[in-house]
């Protein structure tokens, strides 16, 4: 007997990845059991499968970075004295990606690239040893939202965050609902998915010197690089990433100063472009999966 559950969680999280440097993604999950029926004549009760695989997902992957702990250029290490975990992901072109922050910040798959059967995997073993005797199989299904419209990959933290968004790299796949006079506009649609492909944003008052983090001088030329540093929390967090690869701004990243951001951005790059001329614009700015926020300008 097979025991099926669709849209049971969104995994909102960022992985490395040798080409794009840090994705941020959304996975949608869906998930089929298979064994026995039980006591109860069933193979699990719909109510616990959704708890506790969510919460298992939620806690291994979910508002993490992803790390292809077997590929040849990431090196992992751990600081046995403040338990910090270093991760330094060597890419070519000086575009390198360094962290240092908790262990729980990270999820390492054990594979040389983050793929989703790589992903699911690793949530599998996870998983497996919190089933009961009856389950015989598991399957997990991970899926893209299917999107028509122009969307973008955008890794973020937000240390003002009392739970997991606080950590410094984890992110989301998010579509843009731009309106311009109160007509959909494809053009701006189109703009900000090609602005923030792949894009790390950090906020401004986050950004450091590299005197004041744990990273090495002399393992990589950080003047092409933004370096960033908070306390929050669940600890310290840094990171070292291409300046090619990040927006800087000067609110906090929540979805919400994000929408208004673009919004004033669309504003002024308009009446720049046709001499003050004057138009509204409506931001519908996505947080992944069927959420976000709504900022006018």
């Amino acid at each position: 007997m097979q025991l099926f559950v669709n849209d049971l969680t969104v995994m909102d999280f960022s992985y490395l990845c040798p080409k794009r440097g840090m994705v941020g993604e959304s996975w949608i999950v869906d998930v089929v059991l298979d064994g026995a029926l039980n006591e109860e004549s069933m193979v699990q009760d719909f109510g616990k499968v959704k708890k506790e695989l969510k919460y298992l997902i939620d806690e291994y992957v979910d508002h993490k970075l992803l790390v292809p702990a077997e590929h040849s250029q990431c090196q992992i290490t751990t600081n046995s004295s403040t338990e910090m975990v270093r991760v330094d992901f060597m890419r070519q072109e000086g575009k390198s990606i360094h962290l240092n922050c908790p262990p729980d910040a990270y999820a390492f798959i054990y594979a040389d690239e983050i793929t989703m059967p790589s992903v699911s995997q690793y949530l599998k073993e996870v998983i497996a040893t919190h089933l009961p005797d009856n389950v015989e199989g598991l399957e997990l299904i991970l899926r893209e939202e299917v999107i028509n419209t122009p969307y973008y990959h955008y890794t973020h933290g937000l240390k003002k965050h009392d739970g997991n968004c606080q950590r410094i790299a984890h992110g989301h796949r998010s579509k843009v609902i731009v309106f311009e006079n109160e007509n959909e506009s494809q053009f701006w649609q189109a703009y900000w998915a090609n602005r923030w492909e792949d894009i790390y944003i950090g906020s401004e008052e986050d950004m450091v010197t590299l005197e004041r983090t744990g990273f090495v001088p002399d393992l990589v030329d950080y003047a092409e690089h933004y370096l960033f540093s908070y306390e929050a929390s669940q600890g310290i967090f840094e990171l070292a990433i291409p300046k090619s690869e990040t927006e800087i701004i000067d609110t906090d990243s929540t979805v919400e100063c994000l929408a208004q951001y673009m919004a004033n951005e669309q504003k002024r790059l308009h009446e720049e472009k046709h001499a003050g001329k004057p138009a509204k614009f409506k931001v519908f700015a996505f947080e992944g999966v069927g959420k976000g926020a709504i900022a006018y300008a």
